[in-house]
């Protein structure tokens, strides 16, 4: 055993065809001149479909359905069931994950919570040793690390509020792939030495087998088959979400989490009892623009707070260094405030309209932190004058970089912005029925001293863990959509979508180019800037000449899918990070 180491409304899903136009650099944008005439009297939208996914197998998985003529969340649910296939390193059945969608013919914006829930057993000093909370990595890899999953209830409440094609047929891809095989990829492969190093994987029934046959990790190129994966779809494709939350597989995921001498608590109980839920998304207005996110337990509303504050921050005839700067800046509070108010709003309340009122954010920008203090939370009840703004604990969540995101238009203009998840690579590591379970209760503060006031974000039964998760939409001024973005990577996660709203509308870049620039995460006393792109480097020094406290990255663990709608079409981009691509084209091609 090694432990060392606006506000309106959404949906989302996916599915099957070959994608009309791919691009091996990860953009893609549809000729409009191939667009089949629209008929007379149909709602306008000429565009065509364009899917932006993580892995080539679930953009081909996505494209298949919007070639049929499926809604954006058919696309998307089929593209996720084959992720969790092909990237289990990064979300899958055993986990969870936020949808933003935009339906084109209302104009209507919506939020569906997939995020996991903590078991009946779970308390507050679970992680707790001695009264010290424990090591990250003896409680990530334990049993307690494991919520109730909300994947497939997910894919169900999507497919019911939008669906078009027959539920089964949305698992066909994933299904075939599972049983025929599919090329393991570098990224996957590339887990697996220093998993075996620092976590259980290679020792955990099932996932040593699967991902270490013969005791060695399973190589990039190689072929990879998983007949349980395949199994446990065909239940859900002719059964529906009862034969996943009761039942056989039900019990192999509560026996897989209780196993052990670090087992946790999560039953058959729990499991049954999860649900979904619909909540209202957040919009908030900046400059022309509409950004609609996923409220909490998201961080979405972040991206709202940032937009704004930054604006508020920069000088007139801003340099590019200065843009930065204010980007900086923003980040700082708009993470400061997210840190110490957010967390499951069934649980606590969070005063998300304050903390985006004008005159509250005003107030943000007028008193910034200096580069070298430590950002402090705000209080809006007393810039306000109303509300009431509990008193929590100091924030000591830490959330590792993992997860997915996919974003979809489809052939009628809905989109789907989805963020997915097992938090951290490769889940707890333990195996159930074909597919890894989830360690988001480790997305809680680990911290607990009864003396103490309680963290927002504190570990509560039945509770949503807080999400950096921040699925967005951007509507223009008519409410028509304009921007479909998000991505992985933990706490970091808020950074790197705004960086891709920012650097589209106010920085001058292409789709591309924005989700390329080098990615700057301002979060508590340091701001980490990637130096391996260009101009990452020369931002690093700027920043640091101004005072801050900056550590240079090596890296970024971003996984940025755009897509930004045109007068002339459809433009994505997916990150050069991952392995992301990017599909489109038109119904009746």
């Amino acid at each position: 055993m090694r432990f060392t180491v606006a506000i309106l409304s959404l949906a989302i899903l996916a599915a099957c065809s070959e994608p009309d136009n791919t691009s091996d650099l990860g953009s893609a944008s549809p000729d409009s001149s191939d667009a089949p005439p629209t008929a007379e009297g149909d709602k306008a939208w000429s565009l065509g479909y364009m899917a932006a996914v993580a892995n080539p197998d679930a953009t081909d998985a996505a494209v298949q359905m919007l070639a049929r003529g499926g809604h954006a969340v058919d696309a998307a649910i089929a593209a996720h069931a084959v992720l969790g296939l092909v990237e289990p390193e990064s979300s899958g059945l055993g986990g969870g994950g936020f949808m933003v969608v935009y339906e084109q013919a209302t104009q209507n914006v919506r939020f569906l919570d997939g995020r996991e829930t903590a078991p009946a057993g779970a308390s507050p000093d679970m992680f707790m040793q001695d009264g010290e909370p424990g090591g990250f990595l003896d409680a990530w890899q334990s049993g307690n690390a494991v919520g109730a999953p909300g994947t497939i209830a997910l894919y169900k409440m999507a497919h019911d509020n939008y669906g078009k094609l027959p539920w089964a047929d949305l698992f066909a891809p994933a299904i075939r792939l599972a049983s025929e095989g599919f090329e393991v990829t570098a990224k996957m492969a590339g887990y697996l030495p220093q998993m075996a190093q620092i976590s259980m994987l290679d020792e955990n029934p099932g996932a040593a087998e699967y991902f270490y046959p013969d005791g060695e990790p399973i190589q990039a190129g190689s072929i990879l088959r998983n007949p349980d994966y395949a199994n446990t779809l065909q239940r859900v494709a002719d059964e529906g979400p009862e034969a996943f939350y009761h039942g056989e597989i039900a019990e192999a995921i509560a026996a897989s989490a209780q196993a052990g001498d670090n087992g946790g608590s999560l039953t058959v109980a729990d499991i049954a009892g999860y649900e979904a839920v619909e909540r209202e998304a957040i919009c908030g207005t900046w400059r022309s623009l509409n950004i609609c996110s996923a409220t909490p337990p998201s961080s979405g509303a972040m991206q709202i707070m940032v937009a704004n504050l930054y604006d508020q921050l920069l000088p007139e005839n801003p340099s590019r260094e200065q843009q930065v700067k204010a980007f900086v800046d923003a980040q700082r509070l708009a993470y400061a405030d997210r840190d110490y108010y957010f967390g499951d709003p069934d649980h606590v309340t969070v005063p998300v309209q304050q903390l985006l009122s004008t005159q509250y954010l005003q107030h943000r920008a007028d008193n910034p932190a200096a580069p070298g203090a430590t950002p402090q939370h705000g209080n809006p009840t007393a810039v306000l004058g109303e509300g009431n703004a509990a008193v929590w604990a100091a924030d000591s969540t830490l959330e590792p970089a993992g997860t997915t995101h996919l974003s979809i238009i489809d052939s009628e203009g809905n989109a789907v912005s989805a963020t997915m998840t097992v938090e951290s690579a490769f889940g707890s590591g333990r195996w159930a029925a074909g597919f890894l379970l989830n360690n988001e209760m480790t997305d809680f503060a680990r911290e607990f001293y009864a003396d103490q006031p309680e963290a927002a974000n504190m570990i509560r039964p039945g509770a949503r863990p807080r999400s950096s998760m921040s699925p967005t939409v951007i509507l223009d001024s008519d409410n028509e959509l304009y921007m479909v973005t998000g991505s992985p990577g933990g706490n970091s996660i808020p950074a790197y979508t705004a960086k891709s709203i920012l650097s589209i509308v106010d920085w001058g870049m292409t789709v591309e180019e924005a989700v390329a620039f080098p990615n700057i995460i301002a979060r508590g006393d340091t701001v980490r800037v990637e130096i391996n792109r260009e101009p990452g480097q020369a931002q690093a020094d700027y920043l640091r000449e101004a005072g801050y406290d900056v550590r240079e990255s090596d890296g970024e663990n971003s996984g940025l899918h755009v897509i930004l709608v045109t007068e002339d079409g459809l433009i994505g981009a997916a990150d050069p990070r991952r392995e992301g691509t990017v599909a489109a084209g038109f119904v009746g091609q």
